[in-house]
């Protein structure tokens, strides 16, 4: 067949060196108007999301890496949609988005959050995460910086880290925290009267009566964990922390919980030292440490405070943190049902007041949704929740939870560990804020015993 010079003639297409004499010969936008191709663009785009297989481990580094690659069904964010993928659409509408563009592993954004501990609060923070190596079974290192101030009078401020190296070989973890608390306070134990005292009805607070302790505080803590086979770590660190100016503003009786408790256990009323030596065993098989899939995340650890390091007194704490994952659904692993339990119990010497474990009193602050932070609380203590997790929409900007949790804890004056369970429950909403870090913006509404109930706001998944 006879082609002009301008065309190969062995394939029989254009040569690219003459494409610019001849493409208003097929530029055929003119034919259709701007809101049909819209309407075809979403057709396309909405069948197509719809058939990409989302994994379960799609955020290993090969995963990341892959953004220059071919695009296979693996390359599941891409039909993810996030708030900076919102924020692009409104500020240019008309941009499309650049798929070969390399998503930013850090996420600034004010820091605005409530619940009814904290009250309102505002200010700035930065989630960052990334995976260091190549290796593609090196989990993502996360770390968050945050300044704040809330309604409540509290400033806060914090650094942390949680850094694997490649082939997760250590895995460093700390926190550095200096703030102006405000701390309320529903005395010992789990809600159950104890003793035969009025000091140890006092103490024990069955009717909930609220006090608010305020307080500087500070820590000071870091944890290194080797690897010894693959997903165990054995960790060893230190934590200082300190409490100094500790008041009870709002309490006119001499006889409060916090009071009757230091008086009995030779504690300051107005500051403390609780300073110890951490030793640590570890398994994780988690996918993600923000949002996790898939896995098994579970930590064993002993704290023995030391008076010869500073702590006010000695004592040896036992903390246990269990967490799984049921992914329900290849086709969308974001459904799922996840299961957590954290426990802490002295096994011998005293601990500070407010360092007892209790509600909200968890690593990361998350338990209990429903109730005030040490609404309970005693030197043993027992937590678990299940949380059912669901995709809303298609491009997984929206999703929703449901949750049941349940505590125990003893006193010290009879009540023993297990003995009475509190419930609390509640459903949230979340929106995705970085869809290559899987940082989530979480909206819940909680309930629990003694007309507990409130809204809680906050940054990535409770556990």
């Amino acid at each position: 067949m006879w082609l002009p010079r301008h065309f190969n003639k062995y394939t029989g297409k254009l040569k690219a060196k003459h494409l610019p004499k001849y493409k208003h010969c097929f530029n055929y936008s003119s034919l259709l108007p701007k809101s049909g191709l819209l309407a075809l663009l979403c057709c396309i785009t909405f069948s197509s999301s719809g058939q990409i297989a989302a994994p379960v481990d799609s955020l290993k580094a090969d995963s990341l890496q892959s953004s220059l690659k071919v695009k296979t069904p693996t390359d599941a964010t891409d039909s993810h949609y996030d708030v900076a993928d919102l924020i692009r659409s409104i500020a240019h509408p008309k941009k499309k988005p650049d798929s070969l563009r390399k998503r930013s592993g850090i996420t600034p954004m004010p820091n605005v959050a409530y619940n009814p501990s904290i009250g309102a609060q505002i200010g700035i923070k930065a989630v960052a995460g990334k995976v260091l190596g190549k290796d593609p079974n090196t989990l993502m290192s996360v770390a968050a910086t945050s300044a704040s101030i809330t309604t409540k009078g509290i400033i806060y401020f914090y650094l942390s880290h949680n850094v694997f190296t490649k082939e997760n070989k250590w895995n460093l973890q700390g926190i550095l925290v200096a703030a102006k608390t405000v701390t309320p306070d529903f005395g010992l134990g789990i809600g159950e009267p104890a003793g035969t005292t009025d000091e140890d009805l006092i103490l024990s607070n069955p009717d909930r009566k609220g006090y608010v302790l305020n307080a500087q505080y500070y820590i000071i803590r870091e944890k290194v964990y080797k690897q010894i086979m693959e997903n165990v770590f054995l960790g060893a660190g230190a934590s200082f922390d300190i409490r100094r100016k500790i008041k009870n503003k709002i309490a006119t009786e001499e006889l409060t919980p916090s009071a009757i408790y230091n008086q009995r256990y030779g504690f300051e009323n107005g500051e403390y030292n609780s300073n110890g030596f951490l030793f640590n065993v570890q398994y994780t098989s988690r996918d993600n440490q923000n949002r996790a899939y898939k896995g098994i995340y579970t930590d064993l650890g002993i704290r023995v405070n030391q008076t010869w390091i500073g702590s006010s007194k000695n004592a040896v704490q036992l903390t246990t943190d269990f967490r799984k994952y049921w992914s329900l659904s290849k086709r969308n692993p974001e459904h799922l049902i996840a299961f957590w339990n954290w426990g802490s119990y002295l096994l011998s010497g005293t601990l500070p007041y407010l360092e007892l474990p209790g509600t909200g009193r968890d690593p990361n602050g998350r338990s209990g949704r429903g109730y005030t932070v040490t609404y309970f609380k005693g030197p043993k203590f027992f937590y678990s929740e299940v949380e059912y997790r669901f995709p809303i929409t298609r491009n997984k900007f929206l999703s929703g939870v449901t949750f049941l949790h349940t505590q125990t804890a003893s006193d010290m004056s009879g009540t023993k560990l297990f003995d009475k369970w509190q419930p609390g429950g509640g459903a949230g909403l979340r929106v995705l804020f970085n869809k290559a870090t899987r940082t989530n913006l979480c909206l819940d509404y909680a309930f629990g015993r003694y007309g507990a109930r409130g809204f809680f706001l906050g940054l990535n998944e409770a556990f």
